[in-house]
């Protein structure tokens, strides 16, 4: 085990007496983090796909929701409030004995436990490396029925649920892209990181479009889709779009990446989105991105592209169209940036 994992670190105080008996799920933790004091055969549940094949490889159990009952549950803490609220009572509705909560401050876990203590008594928590472990029981689940997180509707019909990114409304980077798009289509294109379907309905609504597939690694934004969009040129597919291998290659790629870990800025997100998008083009394929203007986008785009276009944006995002893409040979033989590659100035309105 390694203690170098605040979550292992922590969970191993709370378990000092051994793993529990009976069937053991583990709701939301990362790829990466040690579960082992929880039990090497613990159940997963997660609906971000990185995390659940990630976990999968290691031989756990993973599942997008619990099946049957459990004799003890974990959740790891997310980042939004009502979307942990969520998670503490889907975990205590399937758990007949205890529900440990775990977090770091910086997720909220300070907040949580005041609330639990609100209603039911918790006992002394566990307290860390900067986070803190809390037990609750699963008696205790007619105490937090209201924190279930129903599904909400919003401006324009669409329906999102908490937790999902730009749950609010449409994510302004998104807005700006749609404008810069042409109003006419190729047949096949992808998009990346579809979230809800707010892009994804303005696409449908332009010419040529056959075939639109959305790729999506959080699989509760996904169902937010499908309940959204209801169209025979969609494809729905839950997946790591850094990782996905497209039966046949899209005329089109269209992209607002995520630049975040968590809290975390870290571009590199953005980086393996274009390098994917690069693979599943065709030879005569585009790239359509928008990114805030402080990220460094534009050498991952150079490194693939040969040609790479800016368009007008506004003065939070920036618009690349980014064309003939490096073919796999070359990158293969090595080549990290294109002889040929180029970036346009960006065009005036």
């Amino acid at each position: 085990m390694s203690h170098s994992d605040p979550r292992a670190a922590r969970l191993a105080l709370a378990l000092d007496g051994g793993p529990p008996q009976g069937r053991v799920a583990a709701f939301a933790p990362r790829a990466g983090e040690d579960i082992s004091a929880l039990r090497a055969d613990a159940e997963v549940i997660t609906g971000f796909f990185p995390d659940a094949e990630a976990f999968a490889a290691r031989g756990h159990v993973t599942r997008v929701q619990p099946e049957g009952r459990y004799g003890m549950s974990l959740v790891c803490l997310p980042r939004a409030r009502a979307a942990a609220r969520d998670l503490v009572a889907r975990a205590l509705a399937v758990t007949d004995g205890p529900v440990l909560v775990d977090g770091q401050k910086t997720d909220g876990i300070e907040t949580l436990l005041r609330a639990a203590r609100a209603r039911v008594t918790v006992p002394e928590p566990v307290a860390k490396a900067h986070g803190k472990l809390f037990r609750l029981e699963g008696a205790d689940r007619a105490a937090f029925a209201d924190w279930h997180a129903a599904p909400r509707r919003i401006a324009g019909g669409f329906v999102t649920r908490p937790g999902v990114f730009s749950a609010d409304g449409p994510d302004p980077g998104s807005q700006c892209l749609d404008a810069a798009l042409p109003d006419r289509l190729p047949p096949r294109v992808a998009e990346l990181g579809a979230g809800w379907g707010w892009l994804a309905a303005r696409l449908l609504a332009r010419a040529g479009l056959e075939e639109l597939h959305l790729l999506e690694a959080d699989h509760a934004a996904l169902d937010c889709a499908r309940a959204n969009l209801s169209d025979s040129r969609l494809r729905f597919h839950w997946a790591d779009a850094t990782r996905f291998a497209p039966e046949r290659p899209f005329d089109a790629v269209i992209t607002n990446p995520p630049f975040h870990r968590d809290r975390t800025g870290d571009p590199g997100l953005g980086a393996g989105f274009i390098a994917a998008a690069a693979r599943m083009l065709s030879p005569t394929g585009v790239l359509w991105l928008v990114a805030n203007r402080h990220l460094p986008y534009e050498a991952p785009l150079a490194a693939v592209f040969r040609e790479i276009d800016e368009r007008p944006g506004t003065r939070a995002y920036k618009v690349f169209r980014a064309a003939r893409p490096v073919a796999a040979r070359d990158m293969t033989a090595g080549r990290t940036a294109p002889r040929t590659a180029r970036r346009r100035p960006a065009r005036t309105a």
